[in-house]
């Protein structure tokens, strides 16, 4: 009779022995292959000898803490990152945002959550994000198939082979930062709330909202010209975000019409 794969092989950091074997305990009865470690360099060396499909790793580890950890695995390729935290102070949290972790739980926590949470992330980056349901008022863009390249404002985005170009450079995005801008660029010009971010894109109906927030902070960084002034990326004040490539359009065909008129002088951003 021939095995059923797992569905993913999870490593599991953590300094506090009862919570790993929780945590490991719980992931292997919902069938996940799980390796363990108890600090920063043993989730490297395991990491090293088998790549995981998924990461859970404290915060607070001894000698090299886990936002050290999580930079160190960015560095050698592509993982998703759960953070799980003691610290109750938003500041903590979304460090580990900042520095590419895809989720976070903070302890004391639900095993079972863990796990959903787990699985989201895990199917999230072998799928992408939901295109079923659009936003309220999309129309026409919104109904790109999962499949299709996009192609908006100077950027190029492939969902099959999960890679996005912007004026023909590769932009090193994390698994949420490429299904944020997978999802916008689905539905220009349609302002989203964060609450239908979090639940179209990440899959949750749940959930603290600066998480959405600090993507696109850092979505920001990699794909506006200047990203204090972004002009791709607009802030729909009191309901959320909108994707402006018509205006990040017209923007650029002026720019280019202004440095092309002889002795035109660059206008001072912060005038």
């Amino acid at each position: 009779m021939q095995q059923t794969p797992p569905p993913g092989r999870v490593l599991v950091v953590d300094d506090d022995p009862t919570v790993a074997e929780v945590v490991a305990g719980y992931l292997t009865r919902a069938g996940f292959a799980v390796d363990r470690a108890a600090d920063g360099p043993g989730a490297l060396a395991r990491a090293d000898a088998r790549w995981p499909d998924l990461v859970v790793l404290d915060l607070m580890l001894p000698g090299m803490d886990g936002l050290d950890v999580c930079r160190t695995l960015r560095g050698k390729g592509p993982v998703p990152v759960i953070m799980l935290t003691a610290r109750g102070d938003e500041d903590d949290r979304i460090l580990g945002l900042e520095i590419g972790a895809d989720d976070y739980v903070t302890k004391p926590f639900s095993p079972r959550e863990l796990v959903l949470r787990v699985e989201s992330v895990l199917r999230r980056s072998r799928t992408g994000p939901r295109t079923s349901a659009a936003p309220a008022g999309a129309r026409g863009p919104g109904s790109d198939r999962p499949d299709t390249v996009l192609r908006r404002a100077g950027i190029t985005l492939d969902p099959m082979a999960r890679r996005a170009t912007k004026d023909g450079r590769e932009l090193a995005l994390t698994l949420r930062e490429f299904d944020l801008l997978a999802f916008l660029l689905r539905h220009p010009g349609v302002a989203c709330t964060r609450e239908e971010l979090m639940r179209d894109v990440w899959g949750w109906d749940f959930g603290d909202l600066s998480t959405v927030t600090v993507h696109v902070r850092r979505l920001r960084g990699k794909i506006e010209d200047d990203p204090a002034a972004p002009r791709l990326i607009q802030t729909v004040w009191g309901v959320g975000y909108r994707f402006d490539a018509a205006d990040a359009a017209d923007a650029s065909d002026a720019a280019d019409a202004h440095d092309a008129a002889a002795g035109a002088e660059e206008p001072d951003r912060h005038a």
